[in-house]
């Protein structure tokens, strides 16, 4: 299941003491259905602000969010809230488990919270932690995994309603090199698996190289980033290289 997400003339400011800082000036993008799509840029120049503003966590100060042809500017709270529980899966730099739940518990919550019956939840998260070789720590609290193993819970987390949008900011900047590309590797093979719509953004080329499409925000905008052999890919590709 996936969607296709436009946002076009994005534009987001902060207040700094007196002044109003500009953040996004007018960003424009479409990810197609399936579609895997990197946001790079240099820290401070607003992926972390695209990205919530995509996921509906914060309002553009101007322009469109649009989820599978339906405009998020005129949902209310309540209405956003039930939006992002069933449409959108989070991952973050820091996995934000809830340090008193156990990996199973943790991956359960958002369906406790969409309403699903008990025995669903559960079998549903005892798949996705099956998939990404947890099956053997259901029962541990987060203080008792490593990083990686911690981001793979946050990972099924995001998945366990499979949601047809996930948002991906910074998912292995925490980890190690290896363990980092372990969780990127979970991360493609499930996106890939599920056909699931992704935006993930990264500081890390090597990550950032691996995504069907790279988009580059610097002063404000979003431009296309040219392939190694100058070409500008258009389409996304799975992690074998085929197209989603």
């Amino acid at each position: 299941m996936s969607v296709t997400v436009r946002a076009s003339g994005l534009v987001k400011s902060y207040q700094d003491g007196a002044r109003r800082v500009p953040v996004l000036k007018g960003v424009d993008l479409t990810v197609e259905p399936g579609q895997l799509v990197a946001v790079v840029g240099p820290s401070g120049s607003g992926k972390s602000t695209l990205l919530h503003l995509l996921g509906a966590l914060d309002r553009p100060d101007a322009g469109a969010v649009e989820v599978d042809g339906r405009a998020l500017a005129g949902l209310s709270g309540a209405e956003l809230a039930a939006f992002r529980n069933r449409t959108i899966g989070f991952v973050f730099q820091f996995h934000q488990l809830l340090p008193d739940f156990t990996a199973l518990e943790n991956v359960m919550l958002p369906g406790r919270i969409a309403g699903w019956a008990p025995r669903r939840v559960l079998e549903r998260a005892r798949q996705l932690l099956d998939e990404v070789g947890l099956a053997p720590r259901l029962d541990h609290f987060p203080n008792q995994l490593s990083g990686g193993e911690r981001q793979r819970v946050a990972l099924c987390r995001a998945l366990v309603l499979a949601p047809p949008l996930l948002l991906a900011d910074e998912p292995t900047g925490n980890l190690d090199p290896v363990s980092g590309n372990q969780v990127f590797d979970l991360m493609l093979e499930m996106q890939a698996r599920h056909r699931t719509t992704a935006v993930v953004v990264t500081h890390n080329p090597a990550i950032a190289e691996r995504c069907g499409v790279v988009q580059r925000l610097a002063d404000g905008v979003l431009r296309p980033e040219p392939a190694p052999d100058g070409s500008v890919a258009s389409g996304g590709r799975s992690p074998a290289g085929g197209t989603l």
